[in-house]
């Protein structure tokens, strides 16, 4: 199952697309797979990452997401999607909340992988 990293509905609105969303898309295409955008929620909104620090990011993920149906990560192999790596914060919460609520594994694909320069 594909499960791209969801965005808070604020930001959905402001931004008028997820485009981590868009990229699991192509993905279950190419390989064939089920994406499900609705699995995982953002729960409240956080502020954007491009700015703090390792820690910070960290803090301003934790306890963030929500898997809204169990049942359905249950013993599933999960590839989550996100366009860009930074800290691995965001996903790595994700891919927390994701396997304590059951998934069998949780690979990760990324767009890009941000480097300080």
């Amino acid at each position: 199952m594909v499960v791209p990293v969801p965005l808070h509905l604020d930001r959905l609105r402001w931004r008028g697309f997820n485009q981590s969303l868009i990229l699991s898309q192509a993905i279950s295409r190419m390989q064939n797979l089920q994406v499900d955008p609705f699995v995982l929620a953002r729960l409240r909104p956080t502020v954007p990452q491009t700015h703090l620090n390792e820690s910070e990011r960290r803090s301003n993920v934790r306890g963030a997401f929500l898997v809204v149906a169990p049942e359905r990560v249950q013993n599933q192999r999960i590839l989550l999607v996100d366009d860009v790596y930074t800290s691995g914060a965001t996903v790595e919460e994700c891919a927390r909340v994701l396997l304590r609520n059951g998934a069998e594994m949780v690979d990760v694909f990324t767009l890009a992988h941000a480097i300080s320069v």
